[in-house]
């Protein structure tokens, strides 16, 4: 597990051996587990908002696209 990408809004871990990543919105407690072309498509997105400004309000910005996906509540054991 690598930790990717940390902000107040977001984290992103990638799991190499599943080959996918885990997005979590902190501020709703939501969260998805993506993998296959999802998981090409947030590593995709991500890289190139990072080039183009790799401010936390671009990159935000961009993991805002991903929110119909985060359905499952984060939960602390």
């Amino acid at each position: 597990m690598n930790l990717v990408y940390n902000s107040a809004n977001y984290y992103v871990l990638e799991y190499p051996a599943h080959r996918g990543y885990e997005l979590v919105d902190k501020q709703a407690g939501r969260g998805a587990f993506l993998h296959g072309e999802m998981a090409q498509r947030l590593r995709d997105w991500m890289q190139d908002a990072a080039r183009e400004d790799p401010s936390a309000e671009r990159i935000d910005e961009v993991l805002e696209n991903f929110q119909p996906l985060l359905t499952l509540p984060v939960v602390a054991h």
